[in-house]
């Protein structure tokens, strides 16, 4: 199935349920394979309004954020996902997290080597 092919069976999917957040994170990680990094973030920013605690749309959001080149941006989504994973107890979403938040330090030049 192509990209295209699988953004468009999303997008008829979210029309149909446009309140499930899992449709709406579905539609953004095929966004961001795709390699469409704003659609990608508007879609994981409305999971994150249907279900302010889906700590994994936080991190697929500072992914998206951050293929958008906009690091300080991706970083508070981050920031906020890490809070939220830790609330509901995501400990995988919590660690992955938190190495976006390494690696986007790091290229900021604020890595342990670096400092």
């Amino acid at each position: 199935m192509s990209e295209a092919d699988r953004i468009g069976e999303f997008r008829e999917v979210a029309e149909l349920f446009p309140d499930d957040p899992v449709v709406r994170f579905g539609l953004a990680g095929a966004y961001l394979e795709a390699g469409h990094a704003g659609d990608a973030a508007r879609e994981y920013e409305a999971a994150i309004r249907l279900e302010p605690d889906y700590s994994a749309a936080y991190r697929g959001l500072g992914r998206a954020l951050t293929r958008a080149g906009r690091l300080a941006a991706a970083r508070e989504a981050f920031q906020r996902g890490l809070e939220v994973a830790t609330k509901t107890g995501d400990l995988q979403t919590r660690k992955e997290i938190a190495v976006f938040l390494r690696r986007i330090a790091e290229s900021a030049g604020e890595g342990p080597e670096h400092g």
